[in-house]
């Protein structure tokens, strides 16, 4: 399993507002910082935003911070608005045409193994992210 740029940028992202909330902060920072395209950062915030992770103000002293507290922002919830789909083959999604579908019974273990995957992410936040307090 491979997490897209765009959930990496996302994390990114949230990770440089949630140490920096003595402010706002503006896409070109944290660009900068993270050594990503402004592109990139400024599509990023605007779903962050439109989800409701971020805050943003517009204008010439504008820029962005979180929405609430880093404790709040649980890392599954964010997975699940960043990534387009987990279908980790192609028999877990609407377009299978694989002929061995009818006998393999690997999708099951599939499922169970991505399941897990994503509970590990829904059992942590922001907060852990930064503090290091991610368990196993």
């Amino acid at each position: 399993m491979r997490l897209t740029k765009f959930t990496d940028y996302s994390v990114r992202v949230l990770l440089y507002a949630a140490t920096h909330t003595d402010r706002l902060v503006t896409i070109e920072a944290t660009a900068d910082a993270n050594r990503i395209s402004r592109a990139h950062v400024k599509k990023v915030v605007l779903m962050l935003i439109q989800q409701g992770f971020l805050r943003g103000q517009r204008g010439r002293s504008g820029g962005f911070m979180l929405a609430m507290p880093p404790e709040e922002i649980n890392l599954g919830e964010l997975l699940r608005h960043t990534e387009p789909d987990f279908r980790l083959v192609e028999c877990l999604g609407p377009e299978n045409g694989c002929q061995l579908t009818p006998y393999c019974r690997l999708p099951p273990l599939l499922v169970t193994a991505l399941t897990a995957f994503i509970k590990v992410f829904d059992e942590h936040t922001l907060a852990d992210a930064i503090n290091g307090k991610i368990t196993l």
